[in-house]
């Protein structure tokens, strides 16, 4: 940064400072939830189509494994179902219900801090445009009105409501996009969740090896019809 920006930033007063503190932490949250909402992202449908694919071979250890090896809320809510997969629905379905409000407040973590950011910025600019008109005023009573007066009120005004508008939009827009990716989230995760419970409680349960467990007789061929 050079001098004359070093001056610019001198001019705006007190509060431009404000406002590069509130940009630097804004652009951190974002960057660190971005980051996070990618690493924590899998494609349900290919998920549950490879879960669904071990379990038809009877590999529920391997199922798990692949959850556990797996980050991010839908893998998590997935290992909860498999972990259940012996009990009634409503108890299974209780107990995915439970992983998932663990899992998704993880998702929104300081995504709101951006909005309080976004909302925030305008005022501080607004206050240092204030600040800067009062300083003008007291010049004019000391100096009788000298142009230097006016000029330097002028700066502060003009910058601290430049930095509040040029702090708040990127934070605005960054609140926006991260919690949609939250939303879409969420969204899979309801949809990962459903798949697999109904994959559990119908065509895992009804599988060869279920079916001789409880005790259901072998279907009949043709040969085997009741004669007349």
């Amino acid at each position: 940064m050079n001098l004359i920006d070093l001056e610019i930033l001198r001019s705006g007063g007190p509060m431009v400072w404000v406002l590069i503190a509130l940009a630097v932490v804004g652009m951190l949250i974002a960057i660190e939830r971005f980051i996070f909402l990618r690493r924590n992202h899998v494609r349900p449908k290919a998920f549950i189509d490879g879960i669904r694919n071990i379990l038809e071979k009877r590999r529920i250890v391997e199922a798990l494994t692949v959850c556990e090896e797996t980050p991010g809320p839908v893998a998590s809510v997935v290992k909860t179902a498999l972990l259940h997969a012996d009990d009634e629905r409503e108890r299974m379905r209780l107990n995915v219900q439970e992983a998932a409000i663990i899992e998704l407040p993880a998702l929104e973590r300081r995504i709101q801090s951006l909005a309080v950011i976004a909302q925030a910025a305008p005022l501080a600019g607004l206050l240092g445009a204030v600040l800067g008109m009062m300083a003008t005023f007291r010049q004019f009573e000391q100096e009788y009105m000298a142009p230097t007066a006016l000029a330097d009120g002028m700066w502060q005004a003009l910058l601290t409501a430049a930095g509040g508008l040029l702090v708040a939009i990127p934070a605005h827009l960054a609140h926006h996009y991260l919690t949609g990716q939250v939303r879409a989230i969420v969204h899979e995760v309801e949809w990962a969740a459903n798949e697999i419970m109904r994959f559990l409680l119908t065509e895992h349960r009804k599988s060869p090896e279920a079916r001789q467990a409880g005790g259901e007789p072998p279907e009949r061929g043709k040969g085997d019809e009741a004669k007349p």
